[in-house]
């Protein structure tokens, strides 16, 4: 019996430091309600970057023509659409960005605003086009 319980708290010492797993998005929609698009990929490449937006910088109009997804890791951004759509991003949310819409971001914080973006695509797309009319 003793050998039990020694093996038992022998187990649960060892598993109560055990990793975890959480989503902190999932959805097959982008942030401001539209489906994402259903495409296929040839080769497909992942792209993972770390934008930093100084305090009161305005990023230029632009598009994904990929589907992306990223999470603010300082800073406050404000994002914005042509169609006067916008959503606000504080410090370690999460964003499944818009695929072919224009938008720009602004950081609306006195810090930095730190970013991380995952892009999926055909391998050597661009993730990001700027828009010619802004």
């Amino acid at each position: 019996m003793l050998k039990v319980l020694f093996a038992a708290s022998m187990f649960a010492s060892l598993t109560a430091g055990a990793a975890t797993s959480k989503d902190l998005i999932k959805s097959s929609e982008s942030w401001d309600g539209n489906k994402l698009p259903a495409y296929s990929l040839t080769q497909p490449e992942v792209t993972i970057k770390e934008i930093v937006i100084l305090p009161g910088e305005e990023l230029p109009w632009h598009q994904h023509p990929v589907i992306n997804a990223g999470i603010l890791l300082s800073g406050e951004l404000m994002v914005y659409t042509r169609d006067g759509k916008q959503k606000n991003l504080k410090a370690g949310d999460t964003l499944i960005e818009l695929v072919n819409t224009s938008h720009y971001g602004k950081n609306i914080s006195s810090e930095s605003a730190k970013i991380v973006v995952f892009y999926l695509g055909e391998q050597g797309d661009k993730a990001t086009v700027i828009d010619k009319q802004q």
